[in-house]
């Protein structure tokens, strides 16, 4: 019985590197759009929630599906305990949704996860 080529081997080493390397890169780029497109529509949610009077206040969920995966939510600033407390933040956050845009009540960004 013949051996494996190392040759063969270390091609098939270096073709299944290079995927795995395609993929994460692509995954980065992925996240880093749905980022982008949670944050404009987070602003924009704010926006229009502030032109129909909407108290901002209380720090409300503006969407728990602002982008797939994300929520919006207003918090204070700078931020109380009380933006902290779960029960203060968007229902589908740790559910369906692992990311969140957090505003101000001017519909400032405060911060991204």
């Amino acid at each position: 019985m013949r051996g494996v080529n190392p040759w063969f081997i270390g091609m098939i080493v270096v073709f299944v590197a290079a995927v795995l390397f395609v993929v994460t890169v692509m995954k980065g780029i992925a996240e880093k759009a749905g980022a982008s497109v949670a944050v404009e529509r987070c602003v924009q949610l704010c926006i229009e929630a502030k032109e129909r009077g909407m108290d901002l206040s209380n720090g409300p969920c503006l969407s728990n599906d602002v982008a797939p995966g994300w929520v919006c939510d207003v918090a204070h600033w700078p931020r109380l305990p009380v933006d902290d407390d779960p029960a203060n933040q968007c229902e589908a956050f740790g559910k369906t949704a692992f990311h969140f845009v957090e505003v101000d009540e001017n519909c400032n960004v405060i911060r991204v996860y």
